[in-house]
């Protein structure tokens, strides 16, 4: 892992393009600003983690478990 410090201001390049910007540092929260290309996915890694356990959680399901789940919705949906 690479450590660099920045200053409200301050930018870090990656690769071509992709620029981050330290907007405003209060406390312990650190907003940042991003340029990059359109074709370039940004993601907070919790979302990405928690969509890699969704299809994971998916590959998993059976009929019978997916047929449960919308029953118990239906019943609740009443």
């Amino acid at each position: 892992m690479l450590v660099i410090r920045r200053r409200v201001g301050e930018s870090v390049l990656i690769g071509e393009g992709a620029e981050i910007t330290v907007i405003e540092v209060a406390g312990s929260r650190v907003t940042l600003g991003i340029e990059a290309p359109a074709n370039v996915p940004i993601l907070r890694k919790e979302i990405q983690l928690a969509a890699q356990q969704n299809v994971a959680a998916a590959q998993g399901a059976t009929p019978a478990s997916v047929g449960r789940l919308l029953d118990t919705l239906l019943v609740r949906r009443r």
